[in-house]
């Protein structure tokens, strides 16, 4: 075995394990508080550190198979790195970091109970995450895509009441039914027509499959998985909101929706791969799919004055953004939902860290509550504003480009009237969003508010970073454009 070979076993297997390493850490010294904070925030330096590690090998490890062990023959549980999962897993582990920070400081100012299990499950699912980033076949995939809701199930239920029971299971049972329903019957059914499961640039399954049968395993990909949160299979999302607001940002941001829009992305550039998409016609129908999600998922969140609720189907319209990028399957679709990917995320995890603030601030969470709040939560208001434009997509934020890429990528598959979608989505998203800000600024407050005032600090200051990043990734977009290229699309 070769140094970067070596180098990026230890590398990729590390990303895996030290997530662990720091929840078994946790779980040992759990009646210790400040000590579970630490290690927390330590693990999720750890592998950020480790996530840079990988990048900084470059180009020459993309691809090198490696294998943990293999079931059978032709299926090995291994890992490889390319720039798909390269991007997926440097989103997830840089807002990781911020999260934790955000998730002390509201678990501490609401007084939640239970931390050390809450912070061995936020570990859990990071770990489940870089199994999905780094994922070199369909099985890897599945395994690592399941254990990701089962160890995000128990933060959905953290609170222990009777609404988080239910939309725990509501969460548990769409995941789990779209995965084992649809999901692994579609993986099944690619092994048995290829005799492989591996990813491959350009795709396995040309000339594999009659049109009509490739149509319908590309549409068990596209529902089986349910991270995506296409309509019909979205309302786990919203469901979820009864978690608290770090949870939340760990399921719209950082792992769980991510994980879907990044598995959709995967399959569809190394299992079908776009030449057979656009040649066959497979994708026709998920496109319509996706179309009508956007725009519906928009259409639902007008009628929210829950600010959580709102931002819940904000961000089923956003994924749809992803997934219909996909779909499109032309290299400048792709690239749009590949920064939208990171661009959704960091604005996404800001208006929910912004949510949360206001809720830790007031105790308020309908929209209709918040008039005034501007002027004495200013930190807190600019941060969603920023957030929110970057989200519509204007310039000079990073949601700008992704957009821009978006509806490009529909007119190069001459598509003129998804192009058309994605504008009238980006109305929808003003209309939604930004009465918000105006009017947290502009109105003044239904209620004296003298006694109002920021979030504490460690609530605060990871939501001002984050809406930073929306403004510092519109200038370094430009550099993760020129890594993707390194997909070589085809």
């Amino acid at each position: 075995m070769s140094d970067l070979s070596q180098s990026l076993q230890i590398n990729i297997f590390a990303s895996i394990l030290v997530p662990v390493i720091g929840a078994l850490l946790i779980f040992a010294c759990a009646r210790f508080r400040g000590l579970i904070e630490l290690l927390f925030v330590g693990t999720a330096l750890c592998l950020l550190a480790v996530t840079i590690s990988i990048v900084n090998m470059g180009p020459e490890a993309f691809y090198q198979s490696i294998t943990l062990f293999t079931i059978i023959d032709s299926i090995p549980i291994a890992f490889h790195v390319e720039p798909l999962g390269i991007l997926y897993a440097c989103v997830a582990s840089g807002l990781w970091l911020v999260t934790t920070i955000y998730a002390i400081g509201y678990m501490n100012a609401n007084k939640e109970k239970h931390l050390a299990r809450f912070y061995m499950c936020f570990c859990f699912a990071m770990a489940a995450v870089m199994g999905i980033a780094y994922s070199a076949n369909l099985l890897t995939l599945f395994i690592f895509y399941e254990l990701l809701t089962l160890s995000t199930y128990p933060l959905v239920a953290h609170k222990g009441t009777d609404d988080a029971k239910a939309g725990a299971r509501v969460y548990l049972g769409i995941l789990i039914g779209t995965s084992i329903g649809f999901l692994l019957m579609a993986i099944l059914w690619t092994w048995s027509i290829t005799g492989t499961l591996d990813f491959s640039v350009g795709g396995i399954l040309e000339n594999e499959l009659p049109d009509g049968l490739l149509m319908l395993l590309f549409a068990l990909y596209a529902f089986g998985i349910g991270k995506a949160a296409l309509m019909p299979f979205h309302r786990w999302l919203p469901s979820a909101m009864v978690a608290p607001t770090p949870v939340s940002a760990l399921l719209h941001a950082v792992a769980v929706v991510k994980a879907g829009v990044f598995c959709v992305l995967k399959i569809t550039v190394y299992v079908f791969g776009i030449d057979v998409l656009t040649n066959t016609g497979a994708n026709s129908p998920i496109i319509w799919v996706a179309t009508a999600t956007m725009l519906l998922a928009s259409l639902v969140a007008l009628q929210q004055d829950n600010l959580k609720a709102r931002l819940a189907y904000s961000t089923v319209s956003q994924l749809a953004y992803i997934v219909l990028g996909a779909v499109l399957a032309t290299s400048t679709s792709i690239m749009g939902s590949s920064l939208h990917l990171a661009t959704h995320a960091v604005g996404k995890i800001t208006l929910f860290f912004c949510a949360g603030a206001i809720y830790t601030a007031t105790k308020k969470t309908l929209v209709s509550d918040m008039h005034g709040l501007g002027r004495v939560m200013p930190f807190t208001f600019a941060a969603y504003t920023i957030a929110a434009i970057s989200i519509i997509g204007l310039p000079p934020l990073a949601g700008s480009w992704s957009k821009w890429f978006l509806i490009d990528g529909a007119i190069s598959a001459d598509r003129l009237i998804i192009a058309i979608a994605f504008l009238v989505s980006t109305i929808l998203n003003i209309i939604y969003l930004m009465p918000i800000a105006i009017n947290g600024f502009m109105l003044k407050p239904k209620q004296a508010s003298s006694d109002i005032h920021e979030a504490p600090f460690a609530v605060v200051m990871p939501l001002c970073v984050t809406a930073g990043l929306c403004l510092v990734l519109f200038f370094l977009l430009p550099y993760v454009y020129d890594f993707l290229l390194l997909l070589n699309l085809r």
